[in-house]
């Protein structure tokens, strides 16, 4: 591969992912710095992609490298490069007809996932997808572990936080199994055709690990609330798992706690993780998952979600 050839991709913060060109033909190059993340990542995310590939559009491995601290070598994952367009760019260009098109296609694909059956839930910590352990027990300790980088909070959305933490984890324990979940699922992850609306790609499986049903539906809602989006998503996901929109939503809400509660530690690191900040803080003070996102001026009646992370 001629590396003078990668160019960055667009639409995220991380700066670890390139574009590469070798006679006409495009590919996909991530870069894993040693420290980043586990020495055995890009061997992960290959993994990923490989039990995915043939269920759900996502790129073929061309190449692998696993990465060596040692030699201060960044581990590697070479894609094949898939078309169509960002979920994030289309969506605030169609009609309320293409939102429930697209609606309809991501809340099958989150449903699909949703039936991906795990033994139990944790990360995936090798080549092999063996599954470790999160080292937490529930929510309301997921929120006490966090609270020292939550410091911002006021006394009361400390208290509010804490207390939908225990009702959320009750509403998650009424589902007992667990499932492979994408876990950064929402529209900048995602390819569309323009002119089909189909889905020609899920991207970005890094935060992929064994987990709870609704997590993917509860990504993939946290932001885009148009209501024929939201409508379609929830019918959607109904068909295929079985499971009415009064359930799933309220599901959706609670297990998505989880990545709001890491985002929000981390708000100072991208637009995302600010808003998430935001939403977590409005959840915290109405004591309610399902309080709407703080009026942003950029906002419109349209889905705009990105996320680079969970």
């Amino acid at each position: 591969m001629d590396f003078s050839s990668l160019t960055p991709l667009e639409g995220g913060w991380s700066g670890q992912t390139f574009v590469a060109e070798t006679a006409g033909e495009r590919s996909v190059v991530r870069i894993y710095p040693p420290g980043a993340r586990p020495e055995s990542a890009a061997e992960v995310d290959a993994a990923v992609l490989r039990l995915v590939r043939g269920l759900l559009p996502v790129p073929e491995v061309l190449e692998v490298r696993p990465g060596r601290p040692e030699l201060d070598r960044p581990g590697l994952l070479v894609t094949s490069f898939l078309p169509g367009v960002r979920g994030d760019e289309l969506l605030p260009t169609l009609d309320d007809a293409g939102l429930a098109a697209v609606g309809a296609t991501l809340g099958a694909c989150a449903a699909d996932l949703g039936g991906m059956p795990m033994l139990r839930t944790g990360p995936f910590v090798d080549a092999q997808l063996a599954i470790g352990d999160f080292g937490v027990d529930g929510l309301a300790e997921y929120v006490e572990l966090r609270l020292p980088e939550l410091a911002h909070l006021s006394p009361d959305e400390i208290d509010g936080l804490r207390e939908v933490a225990v009702t959320a984890q009750v509403l998650l324990d009424s589902v007992t199994r667990s499932c492979l979940v994408h876990s950064d699922l929402n529209p900048k992850n995602v390819l569309i055709d323009p002119g089909t609306l189909e889905l020609t790609g899920v991207l970005d499986w890094e935060y992929a690990h064994a987990g709870h049903p609704f997590t993917d539906l509860g990504n993939l809602l946290r932001f885009d609330r148009a209501p024929a989006f939201e409508r379609a998503v929830l019918a959607a996901y109904e068909e295929r798992r079985g499971t009415p929109p009064q359930e799933a939503l309220p599901l959706a809400r609670a297990a998505d706690l989880w990545a709001l509660v890491d985002l929000a530690t981390r708000r100072a690191a991208n637009p995302v993780a600010a808003r998430a900040d935001g939403l977590l803080r409005a959840i915290a003070r109405q004591r309610d998952t399902s309080a709407p996102e703080p009026a942003r001026t950029d906002r419109t009646d349209r889905p705009t979600v990105a996320s680079d992370s969970t």
